[in-house]
């Protein structure tokens, strides 16, 4: 089994750098981490946090935001985030605290979250630009303006409030499409692991089992190796196949049934996302195989396409035009 992987924190702090780069001297970048969902009265389901936020900073915690505020003297990256408390952590597990945050990710400063409604109008004022991700959070987008609008009912002061409002995704978006090092090893991780999934699934296969079975086939490879399933796991046999979102995965599988799976594995934040269909006796009839080979010809043609400087227009007419 190999070693898990980790994601240096100089890595983050290289994406701060070059996001606060791009958002100017006189913007500031606020990223909230995800909120947590109940399942079900006090139980929750498994958090995930925000993908913006794991990119900046590899912080695992809810109840968390950073703020980029480039140029500013006393440290530009800041993170705010649970305080340290015995109590809960036997509960729920230990936490980085404010006062572990620096160490851990490299960030220049970190304040309790239950500060953050005293401090963060302090950092918006003077600022022209503030870039959010406006409507993920209904809740935050709410307490973000009331921070706007506390900076600009003190203007007879001589406060600045910020004058626009931007989408973070403009920026962040286009960054997070160039992966660095370090990224394609996570990514090559999280695709050999799907594939070893895949594989251990076609293995198992037999006539008269159900598809949850199946399932269970992926799960303990993804687990065994550190992963999680990316997205809801599709295992349709027969007819379920040609559901597109198909997630029940409950019907028993027939002897002439192809069996569809759509999985992958997600590896510390980066997923890989496979879909391959067999037979479920282990040999395609004369019309499975010719609907086959239809397919692998469109995937061949795609593939002959896929290189640098062409667009994705090109590579999808090629695979219709098979």
């Amino acid at each position: 089994m190999p070693a898990p992987l980790k994601m240096p924190a100089s890595a983050h702090a290289r994406r701060r750098r070059q996001l606060m780069r791009m958002a100017g001297d006189d913007a500031i970048v606020i990223v909230p981490a995800a909120p947590e969902r109940i399942r079900s009265r006090d139980t929750h389901h498994p958090y995930r946090q925000d993908s913006d936020l794991l990119y900046l900073t590899g912080f695992l915690e809810p109840e968390a935001v950073l703020v980029l505020v480039p140029g500013r003297a006393h440290g530009e990256a800041i993170l705010f985030c649970r305080e340290r408390d015995p109590a809960r952590e036997a509960w729920d597990g230990p936490r980085v605290g404010p006062e572990g945050a620096v160490e851990a990710l490299g960030v220049d400063d970190a304040y309790p979250i239950n500060d953050l409604d005293d401090i963060l109008p302090g950092l918006l004022e003077g600022r022209r630009r503030v870039y959010y991700h406006f409507g993920r959070d209904v809740e935050f987008d709410l307490k973000l303006i009331g921070w706007v609008n506390r900076v600009r009912a003190m203007m007879k002061m001589g406060n600045r409030p910020p004058h626009e409002f931007l989408e973070l995704g403009h920026l962040l978006d286009e960054q997070r499409l160039f992966k660095d090092r370090d990224e394609l090893r996570f990514m090559r991780r999280a695709a050999k692991i799907s594939v070893e999934a895949h594989a251990a699934v076609m293995r198992a296969v037999r006539p008269g089992m159900y598809e949850y079975e199946l399932q269970a086939e992926l799960d303990y490879v993804f687990r065994r190796n550190g992963a999680e399933a990316a997205y809801g796991s599709i295992v349709g046999a027969g007819a379920n196949g040609c559901v597109l979102h198909y997630v029940a995965n409950q019907d028993r599988i027939g002897a002439s049934d192809l069996v569809l799976v759509d999985a992958g594995a997600e590896y510390r934040g980066y997923a890989a996302d496979i879909t391959r269909t067999f037979p479920a006796s282990g040999r395609f009839t004369k019309e499975q195989r010719a609907l086959h080979d239809v397919v692998h010809e469109a995937q061949r043609m795609a593939l002959a396409e896929s290189r640098p400087g062409n667009s994705y227009g090109r590579v999808h007419d090629a695979a219709v035009e098979a």
